[in-house]
């Protein structure tokens, strides 16, 4: 299907089809203001998109980026019709019903992005892991830490880190994030790296916050700041 923009209307639908989630009278997936006139608008260039089942969030973002980093498009990040648009063509990933069919949505900048607000933009389930995997596009790997779940959850890991602009944009804590949180044969996050205990995502978070008072982590390398790390991280390593 060709990718369109939501109108101003068709951003109020989807509100408000979201809203019904949360009552004894939910709505269907309103799917007919994808290409309907008066809901969506075309864009400015032609990209196709189909329904495709994502392993996790890394795969999303990697199809995401193939279709609209060398688009044409500009300041796609920005772009909360578009973003909407594509949330409500992959509801079902977003959003999946439980076994009894019910959707339980999260707060609403998980589906339509909060561009003006820097903590909660991250939140949303396609911009966010879009707008990450772009930033460390050479070598996106080292941003799996935060794009190793699965599409439909944000994840404590994910939200200490990407909530923090200065850790989620530079390379070497990206890749130190990496290589203390995942275990690289089953790809998944290490138990024990979300919460707030000893060694985890939010200490790691407040660590890194504290070097950046003394030294400029943007300079330095990996393994620089990983020999740096205090001692309730070496479970990790």
């Amino acid at each position: 299907m060709k990718v369109r923009r939501l109108t101003v209307r068709g951003i109020e639908q989807f509100t408000a089809f979201l809203d019904s989630l949360n009552t004894p009278t939910p709505q269907g997936v309103p799917a007919w203001l994808l290409d309907n006139d008066e809901m969506s608008s075309p864009l400015e260039v032609a990209i196709e998109v189909t329904v495709t089942t994502f392993e996790n969030r890394f795969e999303l973002a990697k199809y995401l980026d193939s279709k609209l980093t060398d688009s044409g498009l500009k300041s796609v990040e920005r772009d909360v019709s578009l973003w909407t648009w594509l949330t409500l063509f992959y509801f079902d990933q977003v959003c999946p019903p439980d076994e009894e069919g019910r959707r339980k949505p999260d707060e609403q900048a998980r589906y339509i992005p909060a561009v003006d607000d820097y903590r909660k933009y991250y939140r949303h389930l396609l911009a966010g892991p879009y707008t990450v995997y772009r930033a460390h596009r050479d070598a996106p790997w080292r941003a799996f830490a935060v794009l190793a779940g699965p599409v439909d959850k944000l994840g404590e890991l994910a939200e200490q880190l990407t909530s923090r602009q200065e850790i989620v944009t530079n390379k070497a804590a990206m890749e130190l994030a990496t290589d203390l949180y995942v275990d690289p044969a089953t790809q998944r996050v290490k138990r024990g790296a979300a919460g707030s205990g000893p060694g985890s995502a939010r200490r790691f978070a407040d660590i890194l916050n504290q070097f950046d008072l003394t030294w400029d982590l943007y300079a330095m390398k990996m393994l620089a700041i990983r020999q740096m790390m205090p001692a309730e991280f070496k479970r990790f390593m």
